[in-house]
């Protein structure tokens, strides 16, 4: 398959490819990675005009430490998810994201994929806009008019379907470190290693100082048209000790926060026993760590 006619457009510079998208509008697309974009125009499930290719821009290649938001971190939007995967800074500040990227496709894939393509691709089945989600990430737009920075939480609207209006493009992803006595999680049910998940979860816990669970993030992939948290079933879990029927209650609440479909790789009864299933293991291994994780 080959994709049908479009104008090529490789700017240099985030002003010019802004320009190109304003002055094409409807018409072009951003190209990042490509990983996802090509394949639909492949197989004319896309049929944008013109593509701007932003692998030129410098500006959108970075791993920055934000020291003045918590020793968080700043990750340009082009930033591939190979080079995220192995950086060392990432793996001790933002280790949800680096124990979930191998879980991401293949290498192949990776080398190529981009944090901000995947964004803003916003697949309901994608790993990262979950672990956004659950981190409380913020991503920064830029358009010619001016900035806009929006909570992650926010910024999936609906199926492959976000906050970006025409004209804007993704520029920035920041994250916030993971405070003391914070633990982590990811894991994802898939037919073979890099296929695309039946479901998935991310899960954060903050414990207080007398060991209750202060704060609790449980995300999940693959069961709605974007990321789905679990406000139920992270409001049972608010002020509990952690304890084995605690957590068992908090995951089997959950299947009433999702709302998934049934396709030929699983009906939605079986998606929603992962749910439970799933959302127990991450919140047990989250909660463990938590425990552990005393201090920076």
């Amino acid at each position: 398959m080959k994709p049908p006619p479009f104008d090529y457009y490789a700017p240099r510079s985030i002003d010019e490819a802004l320009a190109l998208l304003a002055e094409h509008g409807d018409e072009a697309k951003p190209l990042a990675g490509g990983q996802s974009l090509i394949p639909a125009m492949n197989f004319r499930l896309a049929r944008p005009s013109v593509l701007v290719d932003l692998n030129n821009i410098a500006d959108l290649f970075y791993i920055h430490m934000d020291e003045a938001n918590g020793r968080g971190m700043r990750i340009g939007a082009m930033t591939r998810l190979a080079q995220i995967e192995r950086d060392p800074i990432i793996a001790e500040r933002l280790p949800l994201i680096h124990e979930t990227i191998p879980d991401i496709a293949h290498p192949q894939i990776r080398n190529r994929s981009t944090f901000g393509g995947s964004l803003a691709h916003a697949d309901p089945a994608a790993e990262l806009p979950a672990v956004a989600v659950a981190l409380d990430a913020e991503i920064r737009l830029k358009g010619l008019s001016g900035e806009r920075i929006i909570p992650a939480s926010e910024f999936f609207v609906a199926l492959f379907t976000t906050a970006i209006e025409p004209g804007e493009m993704l520029v920035e992803i920041m994250l916030p470190a993971l405070p003391a006595r914070t633990g982590w999680a990811f894991k994802e049910v898939a037919r073979r290693h890099g296929d695309y998940a039946l479901t998935g979860a991310a899960a954060v816990i903050s414990l207080d100082g007398s060991g209750k669970i202060e704060r609790a993030k449980l995300v999940y992939l693959g069961v709605g048209d974007g990321p789905v948290e679990a406000k139920s079933a992270e409001a049972a879990l608010i002020g509990q000790t952690p304890s084995a029927d605690a957590i068992g209650a908090a995951a089997n609440a959950a299947q009433s926060d999702v709302d998934p479909t049934s396709d030929i790789h699983a009906s939605a009864d079986f998606r929603r026993h992962l749910v439970s299933v799933i959302g127990e293991q991450v919140l047990e291994q989250a909660t463990a760590r938590a425990g552990r994780r005393i201090e920076l």
